[in-house]
C-alpha cells in the first residue's frame, strides 16, 4: 500500500499596512546565513514562535504576550532577538513595545521550502 504524507498547513501572509515604524536592525535578504537561520530555529521555543506566526497569525504583526508563553518576559526578549538577528523574524518599534512578524518573502527567496517545514513540524507534547 503506497504511503501518503498529508499536506503541510498552509503558511498565512497578511498585507503589509502602510505607515509602519521603520524594521529594527537586521540583516538584508543576501547576509541571510542558512546556519544562522537553522542555529536560531534550532531552539524549539523559537522554531513555535515561528510556527505560530506562519500558521496563526491574526494582524501582520504581534507582541510577544499574543503567544501566550509562560516565560519571564527577559526570556522572551532574548528569544526574539535571535530570530530577529538570524533574519528569520522582522521586529519594528511601537511606542514600548516591540512587534513581530515573519520574513516570509525573503526566506522564501533564499531558502525555498524552509517555511513549509517549520509550518509542517509538529511541537511535543
Amino acid at each position: 500500500m503506497p504511503a501518503t504524507t498529508a499536506a503541510a498547513p498552509a503558511i498565512k501572509v497578511l498585507p503589509e499596512p502602510s505607515g509602519l515604524p521603520e524594521p529594527l536592525p537586521e540583516p538584508a535578504v543576501e547576509e541571510l546565513r542558512l546556519e544562522t537561520v537553522l542555529g536560531a530555529l534550532s531552539d524549539p521555543l523559537r522554531l513555535t514562535i515561528v510556527r505560530k506566526l506562519l500558521l496563526e497569525s491574526e494582524d501582520f504583526d504581534h507582541t510577544c504576550g499574543w503567544f501566550g508563553l509562560d516565560r519571564p518576559k527577559s526570556s522572551l526578549t532574548h528569544h526574539f532577538k535571535a530570530l530577529r538577528e538570524a533574519g528569520v523574524t522582522r521586529q519594528r518599534q511601537y511606542g514600548l513595545e516591540r512587534r513581530s512578524h515573519v520574513r516570509v518573502e525573503d526566506l522564501s527567496a533564499r531558502f525555498p521550502g524552509l517555511l513549509e517545514l517549520v509550518a509542517a513540524w509538529t511541537p511535543r507534547p
